[in-house]
């Protein structure tokens, strides 16, 4: 009999806490393998399998591509490598971010639920923004099950709450409680009649994350083209719909929640805004130099004429300097909170 034996876990700011709290209650014997996506820079060396070994359970290592998948086993994603599953091996590639982050928690969820439809427990921990909530319905929408943390007990509740808000998980708990919860899920048996759903879109959305090229995968052809251009690379952006859920991906592969999105461009903003007042106070200092060289010259009513111009750029970038003081990045939280202060 089938059970539901693939874990897959998702976390970003506070999320190192959570998974210590959550593997520490997990029994060293569990017959289920566990993968685990956790936001990171980059640069970061890939610590936390310490960190999770030094918890004496259940062994844990980075992943590497095309590596078996066995029970009893936490696979990490590498970082600035995504962690995607397939049928009896784990994927470890380097392609496009998603929601600005790479790994991404939302390919891991949909590459598990593609493979492995109602064996899947979907699990979202504490962390900023939406990542996971888009994996998380693809893991209800193939049958297997949603579990987020409490947002009270999550230092960044935010990723737990857009879960919340977006669909019906079917358990809310502290991380105290999770582990019990998991070895718990984890020992039903399901119903091996089930077909695992093979949907194009998302075998599209997985090659893209897997390498592949996105443009002749068909990324063109899976939602209806916006009027949003990619923060990354400007291509333009196409709205995907999961349900009610609102997210976008480009044709080279980028992918953003809306909550996502609306904070890349408003951060891109600032750096447009900074980008012009370099531009401008080269100007300045170029029309300074030539005023100066023109006066040297004795050539004074030409000076003056470059003195002038360089006094009306100074105005002009003084206004745009206001302008970027007062620029805000914004994401559905800060709104919200602006909306309570108000009230």
């Amino acid at each position: 009999m089938e059970k539901r034996n693939i874990i897959v876990i998702g976390a970003s700011t506070g999320g190192v806490e959570a998974l210590k709290q959550l593997v520490q209650e997990l029994p060293s014997d569990l017959n289920a393998s566990i993968f685990i996506v956790w936001h990171m820079s980059p640069t970061l060396r890939g610590f936390l399998p310490e960190v999770l070994n030094s918890l004496n359970t259940i062994h844990a290592a980075n992943a590497y591509d095309k590596e078996v998948i066995i029970p009893n086993r936490i696979y990490v994603a590498p970082p600035d490598h995504h962690l995607l599953v397939e049928e009896g091996r784990v994927r470890v590639t380097r392609g496009p971010k998603e929601n600005r982050f790479r790994p991404a928690v939302d390919p891991l969820f949909r590459s598990a639920a593609y493979a492995y439809g109602n064996r899947v427990i979907g699990v979202v921990l504490s962390g900023q923004l939406d990542d996971g909530t888009a994996g998380l319905w693809r893991v209800k929408y193939s049958g297997g099950l949603a579990v987020v943390q409490d947002p009270a007990d999550a230092i960044a509740p935010s990723m737990p709450e857009s879960a919340l808000r977006e669909l019906e998980v079917d358990y809310c708990v502290p991380v105290a409680d999770m582990g019990a919860l998991l070895v718990k899920l984890s020992l039903e048996t399901i119903n091996e009649n089930v077909a695992v759903m093979k949907d194009e879109k998302t075998k599209i959305e997985i090659g893209i994350a897997a390498e592949e090229n996105g443009l002749n995968r068909g990324s063109l052809n899976i939602g209806e083209l916006s009027r949003y251009a990619c923060p990354d690379c400007h291509g333009i952006l196409s709205k995907i719909m999961d349900g009610n859920i609102v997210r976008f991906r480009c044709h080279t592969g980028h992918a953003y929640s809306a909550d996502t999105l609306m904070a890349a461009l408003t951060e891109n903003i600032e750096d447009s805004l900074y980008s012009a007042i370099r531009g401008m106070d080269e100007s300045i200092l170029m029309l300074n130099q030539t005023g100066d060289h023109y006066a040297e010259a004795n050539q004074l009513k030409l000076a003056a004429i470059y003195f002038k111009k360089a006094k009306e750029a100074e105005e002009r970038s003084e206004l745009i300097r206001k302008a970027v003081h007062r620029h805000q990045q914004l994401s559905r939280d800060i709104i919200l909170e602006d909306a309570e202060q108000s009230l």
